[in-house]
């Protein structure tokens, strides 16, 4: 299994969303977050914004559907544009339910 965290533009996390629900990817988890990346911040005219607003989408897939997922996300959230985001990929060792202590997706 693998963990893939990906961090976009809010404006197009809905799109990623979708996509990646009617490809049959529905568990994820979504949270706000503030960052910059390697261009430290944005600034547009006189005003200077050190962190930015982005939005993390993390899900667990088998290891041999993470080439799927990462292709839906590259697509989907891509504008040729600085701030489009990064995906990290890390593996998962186990993951178990809560409600019925079972062990996997």
């Amino acid at each position: 299994m693998k963990m893939i965290r990906a961090i976009l533009r809010p404006d197009k996390v809905e799109e990623v969303v979708d996509t990646l629900s009617d490809a049959g990817y529905v568990a994820l988890t979504k949270m706000d977050v503030i960052g910059r990346g390697k261009q430290k911040g944005i600034q547009l005219d006189n005003i200077y914004y050190d962190e930015l607003p982005k939005v993390m989408l993390m899900l667990v897939v088998p290891t041999k559907k993470t080439d799927q997922v990462l292709e839906i996300i590259n697509e989907k959230a891509y504008t040729g544009n600085f701030g489009d985001g990064k995906v990290f990929i890390s593996p998962v060792e186990e993951a178990y339910t809560v409600r019925t202590r079972t062990k996997g997706l």
